[in-house]
C-alpha cells in the first residue's frame, strides 16, 4: 500500500506543492513546527533515507537545496533548519524549516495550526522562488 506522501505525490490526495521534478516532490507540512515547514521527499517510495542509492540520495539533497534556498528568500527566518527523523511515516523525507534560533526547530512543542488560506499564500510565496 503506498505511502500518504507516495498519495501526495501522485496528486491523489491535495497538498500544498512548493516544487516537483521527475523524481523529487516538496511540500508544505499540514502540522508545521514553523510557517515554510516544508517536507522534501523522492517520489519513488524508500522507507529509510539511508536506504536510498546514492543517486537517488545525493539527488534528493541537491533538490531540498533549491527548495531551502526558495523558503531563505520567501520567509523571515535566519537560516533554513534540516532534519531527517522519518519514524512518522515509512517515506523517506526531509524536513526544512525556517528558523531564527535553535529552538525554533522543536518537533514537540506546539504546531501551528495555519489557515487553508495562509498556507496557500506561503506555498506560493516559496513556489514562485524555486530556481
Amino acid at each position: 500500500m503506498a505511502s500518504i506522501f507516495s498519495k501526495i505525490a501522485a496528486g491523489e490526495i491535495p497538498s500544498y506543492k512548493i516544487a516537483e521534478d521527475d523524481r523529487y516532490f516538496a511540500f508544505l507540512d499540514i502540522n508545521p513546527v514553523a510557517e515554510g515547514h516544508t517536507l522534501v521527499i523522492p517520489k519513488r517510495e524508500e522507507d529509510y533515507i539511508f536506504d536510498l542509492d546514492d543517486d537517488q540520495y545525493a539527488g534528493l539533497q541537491l533538490f531540498a537545496k533549491r527548495v531551502a534556498k526558495a523558503i531563505k528568500k520567501a520567509m523571515p527566518c535566519k537560516r533554513v533548519g534540516v532534519a531527517v527523523m522519518g519514524l512518522e511515516v515509512p517515506h523517506a523525507h526531509i524536513h526544512l524549516i525556517p528558523i531564527t534560533k535553535e529552538s525554533d526547530m522543536n518537533f514537540f512543542g506546539g504546531k501551528l495550526q495555519p489557515s487553508p488560506e495562509r498556507m496557500k499564500e506561503i506555498a506560493e510565496a516559496i513556489a514562485k522562488e524555486v530556481e
